[in-house]
């Protein structure tokens, strides 16, 4: 299934749209993204497969995609999280935030952004076609390497961590 979830600016479902042409419009749609820390506070991100349709080879957070339509949230998200990344954990949905930003070849990312976090200890088994490599980093750290090579990290994640990461740690407690 390629069809996404188009929503209104409170996050409600108004209808779905095949996924390429919801970004070719720049439409607002469902999306979410996970944040797993291991026990030391790093954050687990991901470098994106080469053959992504949009930012690929760039830095992001552990996982992220969009529910199928009329699909929960926490749903896709542990059905996303297994895939990309090989394993699950316990999530907890933070807080959402909407925001638009192009992303290359055309595109634009305009999403309600669910952002939940978790906490796992587990080596990633991840999937090639969806990551690259992986790595743990301190979130103590994280922005200071945005701003060093902020043409290196997705979009969201850049947005994310410069107005909300005190609240991605606050979310774990």
């Amino acid at each position: 299934m390629d069809d996404i979830a188009l929503v209104d600016i409170h996050g409600n479902e108004i209808g779905s749209m095949e996924k390429m042409a919801a970004h070719e419009q720049g439409l607002l749609h469902r999306a979410f993204s996970i944040f797993v820390f291991n026990d030391q506070d790093e954050v687990l991100l991901q470098r994106r497969a080469e053959n992504k349709y949009h930012s690929s080879g760039l830095w992001s957070n552990t996982c992220c995609s969009h529910p199928f339509p009329g699909e929960e949230v926490v749903v896709a998200a542990h059905r996303r999280l297994q895939e990309e990344m090989g394993f699950d954990c316990g999530l907890n949905e933070i807080f959402s935030l909407t925001y638009k930003a192009a992303v290359g070849q055309g595109l634009t990312e305009h999403e309600y952004d669910h952002v939940l976090v978790g906490r796992s200890n587990t080596t990633p088994q991840a999937n090639p076609d969806e990551v690259q490599e992986w790595k743990w980093v301190s979130l103590h750290r994280l922005p200071e390497d945005i701003l060093r090579s902020p043409d290196q990290y997705t979009q969201w994640l850049k947005l994310i961590i410069r107005f909300k990461a005190p609240e991605l740690l606050r979310g774990l407690q």
